[in-house]
């Protein structure tokens, strides 16, 4: 039993070793396309802690304007695209709503969007990797914090948030109440 879990870390400590975060290209939207929509398939079949939908969220619009604006970055697992993070300096409007811990000053704040990992790769430690990522990328750039929005009932996103130093700030309505996603928990970390 000891040595087939030791073998289990091992083989995870193996996958994350073979991760490579680094800038989205224009050539990867039509693979950023396909993990989004593979992604909204599989949450779909099961269950849908995110709440998006294929067509509506994420999309190929969301990915070419994260790659236009040179925030789209990719953890790449033997060549193929295994998940995604955007770090924009643009809020949701319902940030505008809440008392932060740093300024609102967007030009020294990230804001996360659209992390998503590619089914496949579920269990691979790839949103880790991206969270531990932004974190360095934007201590390097001398922001002053990070900002996210998650759904209040994504559960495995909010742990992984709070196990990467975010603190809760608030719960705002975004307006996406339409798709039956009424409250969203804002986040903030320090840098």
């Amino acid at each position: 039993m000891e040595r087939q879990m030791e073998k289990q870390v091992e083989k995870q400590m193996d996958k994350q070793r073979n991760i490579i975060i680094e800038k989205g290209r224009m050539e990867d939207l039509d693979e950023l396309e396909k993990l989004y929509n593979e992604l909204n398939d599989a949450l779909a079949a099961g269950i849908n802690y995110p709440g998006w939908l294929r067509g509506i969220y994420p999309v190929r619009e969301n990915a070419e304007e994260g790659l236009e604006e040179d925030c789209l970055y990719v953890a790449r697992c033997d060549g193929k695209i295994a998940g995604t993070i955007i770090l924009s300096h643009k809020p949701e409007e319902g940030y505008h709503t809440v008392t932060w811990k740093s300024e609102d000053d967007y030009g020294r704040v990230a804001v996360v969007h659209t992390l998503a990992v590619h089914p496949e790769f579920r269990g691979w430690g790839i949103g880790k990797a991206l969270m531990d990522f932004s974190i360095r990328h934007c201590k390097e750039a001398g922001l002053e914090s990070i900002r996210l929005d998650v759904y209040e009932k994504n559960e495995p996103a909010i742990g992984l948030y709070e196990s990467s130093g975010f603190e809760y700030i608030a719960t705002v309505d975004l307006g996406y109440g339409e798709y039956g996603l009424d409250w969203f928990k804002l986040y903030e970390r320090l840098l």
